[in-house]
């Protein structure tokens, strides 16, 4: 952990924390500090800060915390993922909360099979606790906003607009795909990415897309595995946007 994270109604309004889960072991024997020193931590959606240890026993860690004024922005990078398959969305919940997104979408598409989305891997209760361990490996406080929608079509027609007013569109797959890096991000306010799976995106879904303003990009000719995928799209349109924006 890089950050300690507390949910709402953890810290006293004094500051007061009181440790006694897995965050207390990892502090006793990771970060391993003696009263006075400090640890960074923060509250879930809300504030970075520093906690001072207090005090340190076998079965629990004390602090006094201090939060900044503001939570850190919202990243600017949102995510259209066509469902994986369930080990394969086991494994992206943590390293997704730690690149930073500020929604994840995720949905049916013509080639994924329909039982993906009767996977536990799907369900708030599951997923959230590795959201929460991919932002203590950042640092950051913001938790991404989840849907799950099975159908496709009617959220881009329906929702799309709504939730993405403003948002640069960006559909990945190779047909007549822009090389990534020749696209201008700096103006952007906001980036939705749409990612599909293994099999890729149906030709007709490419269409729907492109009506609803999606450029299509590429990263190459190497066909990817959807993990491997979205981390390397989403890191490398949030580092260009640093670049541009400068």
């Amino acid at each position: 952990m890089n950050r300690i994270l507390f949910k709402l109604g953890e810290v006293s309004d004094s500051g007061c924390a009181v440790l006694t889960d897995e965050r207390a072991a990892h502090i006793r024997h990771v970060l391993q500090p003696a009263p006075g020193d400090t640890v960074r931590v923060g509250l879930l959606n809300g504030p970075c800060g520093v906690g001072e240890v207090v005090s340190v026993d076998d079965t629990s860690v004390e602090l006094a915390c201090r939060f900044d004024a503001a939570p850190p922005p919202v990243p600017p990078v949102d995510l259209l993922l066509a469902m994986p398959r369930p080990k394969v969305m086991k494994r992206l919940w943590a390293p997704l909360a730690s690149l930073g997104l500020g929604r994840i979408i995720i949905t049916n598409a013509a080639r994924v099979e329909r039982n993906y989305f009767d996977t536990h891997w799907l369900d708030e209760e599951t997923y959230r606790p590795l959201l929460i361990e991919g932002l203590e490996q950042s640092g950051d406080t913001r938790l991404p906003q989840v849907t799950v929608c099975r159908r496709l079509k009617p959220f881009v027609e329906d929702a799309l607009d709504t939730l993405f007013p403003d948002s640069r569109r960006l559909i990945c797959h190779p047909r007549d795909a822009h090389p990534l890096g020749s696209i201008g991000l700096a103006d952007a306010p906001r980036i939705l990415l749409a990612i599909g799976p293994e099999g890729g995106w149906s030709d007709y879904e490419v269409d729907l897309f492109a009506r609803y303003g999606f450029d299509c990009v590429s990263l190459g000719w190497r066909t990817l595995r959807s993990d491997v995928a979205c981390i390397a799209l989403i890191a490398n349109v949030q580092s260009r946007m640093d670049v541009q924006g400068k």
